[in-house]
């Protein structure tokens, strides 16, 4: 994969975990709450939004309301996870939330799923210990 390809990938992901994160938050969401979210245009936002409904990740309602596909939802979900998992696993190395955050979003798109495995089991192995 190319890094225009990486990074239409990675873009996509982000999108589609913001919109797994702000769904938990409010009762709909739409294009405008994505953007206030992101800090994006709402053109920027609407044409991602085309290009998540082209792919099949997301279907938009007539009053604008984002839903995810089966698909959406479970790459959503997947990301949201690695991106979890990653920042607390940063700041239980010390790293500051606000820092172990934003190196997550960097690394959820780059670890390999053994890698991403391993580290999950290495999580709960240690969580299991303190317990």
């Amino acid at each position: 994969m190319g890094y225009v390809s990486h990074k239409s990938e990675e873009s996509m992901e982000d999108y589609l975990e913001t919109i797994y994160v702000l769904r938990k938050r409010l009762p709909v969401v739409r294009s405008i709450d994505i953007a206030t979210e992101l800090g994006y245009s709402k053109p920027s936002v609407s044409v991602a939004m085309k290009n998540l409904k082209t792919r099949g990740f997301v279907t938009v309602s007539q009053e604008g309301y984002i839903s995810f596909t089966e698909q959406g939802e479970a790459l959503a979900s997947q990301t949201f996870e690695r991106h979890t998992v990653i920042r607390d696993w940063l700041i239980s190395l010390g790293v500051n939330e606000e820092t172990a955050s934003e190196d997550a979003c960097k690394i959820e798109h780059d670890m390999s799923s053994e890698t991403f495995q391993a580290l999950k089991k290495r999580k709960r192995t240690i969580a299991g210990t303190a317990n």
